[in-house]
């Protein structure tokens, strides 16, 4: 697939939109608050859930060469997963691009003459842009996980991966209630929640198809599998007659014995739980002695960029993620910025790392500097991504493309060569010298919070020559 393309001007713009909602989010001590309360609770579970293990390295090794091996091999095991799916009467779509399965999925409603959807949480439809496409067709698609129902009656995108609606309180939820579903204004969360139960209730039994991710998808048993803490997946997939998995290509694992491995990594990195409330395993619509379950179950395999990652041996070691959150949980500039100043579907250390592959690496290069390089995210993946050396890649094939901007370009040839020429660098005096770090430094905003930058009246070698003397 050919991500999007933009125009220098727009690159520019969202570059600059980026540090300016970054500049406001920030400063905004309200958010930060509320970031770092729920970060905070996440982080407290998650070291908890880590002393269950007896040895949590050798576990993350273990997955690391997994998945690794996968990533290697990875045409063998999607269609060894195709294979034992459709043998069991699945149906597999490959989708190169989110308008390819926007188009399929388009097909399937309009032969079961949809009007209602209920979806399970899924990064990869807000990939697509899912419940879009379904309101401009007519057809109404409800958010039954509770983060993710909350952020859409609040017109919001999904603030964290794992985490919807991170950003909130319970009071700004008691609002959200009170002016979206007009119920008197209650703070009480169990009453909350049964308000968004008993709305969503009705609409699992009336919906004529049900839209899930997937966790992993299992080559040996041809099997979507599918973790969760509420249960509304599994009521998405049980009532529709229809079933549909939209899932990356990248989530293969090799045998059903490996869930014993991932799934547990997954849930004490993502939450701290030593594994989620509800595991499903999928393998295909319902079967001829079985009594409930769709009439038909598709799984969309989704490209949508993935190859592009896939391609460059250096960064796809990334397409081991296993979307537990936690690198987004650890870093400083996700804790201070937030999950929606990076306006792309994944955020944080890992989305700064693969959106500018999956969505273009002009329109996205500068999230691959949203980072202090400090290594936290690494350090805490359950699958070893090497997030921080990543970054540093891509930053690499953004200057190896030519995709840098003239100014920037101009300025480090310069800077490349008063380096290189100690004398042609003595030529400025230390007045001139100012100005140009004052010019700079001012266009990149380092000026704005931050004494300038001033050089020394006279440079080392000046000095040096003159006590040689």
């Amino acid at each position: 697939m050919n991500p999007t393309t933009t125009t220098p001007a727009n690159k520019a713009s969202k570059a600059t939109q980026f540090l300016a909602d970054s500049d406001a989010k920030a400063f905004d001590l309200e958010h930060r608050r509320k970031i770092r309360f729920n970060i905070g609770k996440y982080n407290a579970a998650v070291s908890t859930g880590l002393g269950f293990y007896h040895d949590h390295e050798l576990a993350r090794e273990r997955a690391s060469y997994l998945k690794s091996t996968v990533i290697n091999r990875l045409d063998e095991y999607l269609l060894e997963f195709e294979r034992n799916f459709t043998a069991r009467g699945g149906k597999v779509i490959w989708a190169q691009n989110a308008d390819e399965a926007l188009r399929e999925i388009g097909k399937i409603m309009a032969r079961r003459h949809a009007r209602t959807v209920v979806k399970a949480k899924s990064m990869t439809t807000e990939e697509i842009h899912l419940n879009h496409f379904l309101e401009q067709n007519g057809i109404e698609s409800v958010e039954t996980d509770l983060g993710e129902f909350i952020v859409q009656l609040n017109g919001e995108r999904p603030y964290h991966i794992v985490t919807p609606a991170m950003h909130l309180s319970r009071l700004d939820i008691a609002r959200i209630f009170e002016k979206h579903l007009g119920i008197e204004y209650t703070d009480d969360a169990q009453k909350l929640v049964l308000t968004a139960r008993h709305l969503l209730r009705n609409k699992y039994t009336t919906a004529e198809v049900g839209i899930t991710g997937g966790n992993f998808l299992i080559a040996d048993t041809g099997a979507v599998c599918v973790t969760e803490n509420e249960g509304n997946a599994r009521l998405s997939a049980t009532f529709p007659r229809t079933h549909i998995a939209i899932v990356g290509i990248e989530k293969v694992i090799p045998k059903l014995e490996d869930l014993d491995l991932f799934w547990p990594l997954l849930s004490t990195s993502g939450t701290g739980q030593q594994v989620t409330v509800y595991n499903t395993i999928y393998t295909g619509p319902r079967q001829p002695l079985e009594k409930d379950g769709p009439d038909e179950m598709i799984v969309v395999l989704l490209d949508n960029g993935r190859t592009n990652l896939l391609a460059q041996p250096a960064q796809r070691e990334a397409l081991n993620c296993i979307r537990c959150g936690a690198c987004l949980n650890i870093c400083p500039v996700y804790k201070n910025i937030g999950g929606h100043t990076y306006e792309t579907t994944y955020s944080g250390p890992i989305g700064s790392v693969i959106s500018p592959h999956l969505s273009g690496m002009a329109e996205n290069k500068h999230l691959s500097y949203a980072s202090s390089l400090c290594g936290a995210c690494t350090s805490v993946c359950p699958v070893k991504i090497p997030i921080h050396n990543l970054l540093l890649q891509n930053r690499q094939q953004a200057v190896r493309e030519q995709l840098t901007e003239k100014d920037e370009r101009t300025a480090i040839r310069l800077w490349l060569l008063a380096m290189k020429n100690r004398r042609l660098l003595d030529l400025l005096p230390a007045r001139a010298k100012n100005w140009v770090l004052l010019r700079l430094l001012s266009q990149v905003g380092w000026n704005k919070r931050r004494d300038a930058l001033e050089v020394a009246p006279q440079s080392f070698r000046k000095m040096w020559k003159a006590r040689s003397r």
